[in-house]
């Protein structure tokens, strides 16, 4: 975590819309916010999220996978791109792409991910529709940290979110991503006032205890 005399620098990985990373944006334009987002990278070029950046005034790259002759070479050209802007912390905002050894080696303990579930429940891509389908009456959000499995992570913050009478996958899950949004939002800010540290599976807001 940087010094108190210095904003948390943030990186944020996006592959779509960039609703997540526009919060971020929100936020981080009130300085006592703590935080700033020092650049955007995404997976495909031409994304709303690139182009939400570029209207902020910052920083974008792009790494197609496709344009690489291995996921390998590609996660390596990730982690120097990233790496080139000193991030403190890096949060993937809707980045739709696994990260490799050389990233998760690099800034393993703080690249944090959001899921729209409750983890450990109904980990993957289609959490909304799993939890109506397994008929849970509260589902939400998990922001954690990422590590080698798929949503498996020390868990930073998480939100609930009632599961209404006649919910769909999508008006689920479009009411969890304005949760998330929050959540993200006040977990990051969280860690740039206060610092956080992973000890095992448990996560902690403030300085590490000696």
């Amino acid at each position: 975590m940087p010094p108190p005399d210095r904003r948390l620098r943030v990186v944020v990985l996006v592959s779509g819309s960039g609703t997540n990373l526009q919060a971020l944006l929100d936020a981080a334009a009130d300085p006592s916010y703590g935080a700033t987002v020092v650049a955007v990278g995404a997976d495909r070029a031409g994304i709303e999220g690139l182009a939400r950046a570029e209207r902020a005034g910052v920083p974008t790259f792009v790494h197609r996978v496709k344009d690489f002759e291995s996921r390998e070479a590609w996660d390596s050209a990730l982690t120097a791109s990233v790496a080139g802007f000193e991030p403190d912390l890096v949060v993937s905002a809707g980045f739709l792409k696994l990260v490799g050894e050389s990233f998760l080696a690099t800034f393993g303990g703080r690249f944090l991910n959001t899921h729209p579930a409750l983890s450990p429940s109904f980990p993957g891509m289609h959490g909304p529709a799993e939890a109506l389908e397994y008929g849970v009456k509260v589902t939400g959000c998990t922001l954690f940290v990422v590590d080698t499995g798929v949503d498996t992570g020390p868990i930073v913050a998480q939100t609930a979110v009632p599961v209404l009478d006649g919910d769909t996958p999508e008006s689920l899950h479009e009411r969890i991503k304005q949760t998330e949004r929050l959540m993200l939002v006040e977990a990051v800010g969280r860690i740039a006032r206060d610092g956080f540290t992973v000890d095992g599976r448990v996560v902690r807001f403030g300085p590490a205890v000696p």
